[in-house]
Formats: structure tokens, C-alpha cells, sequence
């Protein structure tokens, strides 16, 4: 940044030397910011490095600006990382019970259980996941699935038999 010296031996930046210095290093600081973070953030992570640069001037040496700002814009990243990650958890925190991953999300995660999954009866799919995933008790699963305790009893162990089956014969 263009500086202008005062009478007590301080380097401040004009307004218009600040004002040449966004436009020289903005689209550095930018490229910077598209390479870390998603490009919706870029211009508001932009403007708050500008921000920061623009309270503290006072601090950055003559030639020694772009790097200055690089390492504000480092922090800023950092700082835009870690709210990310703290909205993130607060909002797994807060999701509702119904957005909870699926039975299927749940298994596909192993390839030989994703496709012996893929080969049961949709009717099987849904007993294991009520039983094994929502871990329903088996008087909660006879309500569940509308037959008797017995009945869902059977269910569940002839869909894990099938299941295991399925898993052995691969």
C-alpha cells in the first residue's frame, strides 16, 4: 500500500492509497480464497479481509502487502473453517429424528451388506431396518408391522436368515 508518512513517525495508509491497494490485490487475495474455500464465500471472505486490512494498516510494512493480506486472508479461512465446522455439528445437534440416514445409507457403506441389502424382499428390508436400525422392540414391531408378537418375532429372524444367506453366498 502507498504510505504517507505523519509528524510522529508513523506509516499510515491514505484512503486513496487504500483504495489502489484493493484494486491491485483483490484479485490475488481472491484467487487465493477460490482455492480454499467454496466459491459462494469468496466475495464476503473478500471484503472481510479488506476489512481487517483497512483497521490495521498501520501494521503492514512498505512491499510487504501482499503477503500481509495473505496471511490475514489465511486466518480469515481459518476462522471461516471452524464456524463452518460449529454449524455443522450444531445442526447435526438439532436435525430433527425424521432426517436421520436411512437403513439403506446405513448399510451401503459396506459393498458385499449393500448388495445382499439390494437382494432382499422390500418386506425384509423394512422388518430388519424397524427391528435392527430403529432397534423397535418386538411387541413395538408387531404394532409397527400390524401382526402379532410371534409373527414379527418370525420375521426378523427369517429376514436376518435370508440376509446372512445372501452374505455367505458372496
Amino acid at each position: 500500500m502507498l504510505w504517507v508518512r505523519v509528524h510522529s513517525g508513523l506509516m499510515v495508509s491514505s484512503d486513496a492509497s487504500f483504495e489502489r491497494a484493493y484494486i491491485q490485490y483483490l484479485p490475488a487475495v481472491s484467487g487465493y480464497l477460490i482455492r480454499r474455500v467454496e466459491r459462494q464465500h469468496v466475495e464476503d471472505l473478500a471484503a472481510d479481509v479488506f476489512a481487517i486490512a483497512w483497521h490495521k494498516r498501520a501494521a503492514v510494512a512498505e512491499g510487504e502487502e501482499l503477503p500481509w493480506l495473505y496471511r490475514i486472508a489465511a486466518n480469515v479461512v481459518s476462522n471461516h473453517r471452524r464456524k463452518q465446522s460449529s454449524n455443522a455439528a450444531l445442526l447435526a445437534l438439532l436435525r430433527p429424528a425424521d432426517s436421520a440416514p436411512s437403513a439403506e445409507e446405513i448399510v451401503s457403506a459396506d459393498a458385499a451388506l449393500a448388495a445382499a441389502w439390494r437382494q432382499l424382499r422390500a418386506s425384509e428390508r423394512e422388518v430388519l431396518a424397524l427391528a435392527l436400525v430403529e432397534d423397535l422392540t418386538p411387541l413395538e414391531l408387531s404394532v409397527a408391522l400390524g401382526v402379532s408378537v410371534n409373527a414379527a418375532t418370525v420375521r426378523v429372524h427369517r429376514a436376518r436368515a435370508n440376509l446372512t444367506r445372501l452374505l455367505t453366498a458372496e
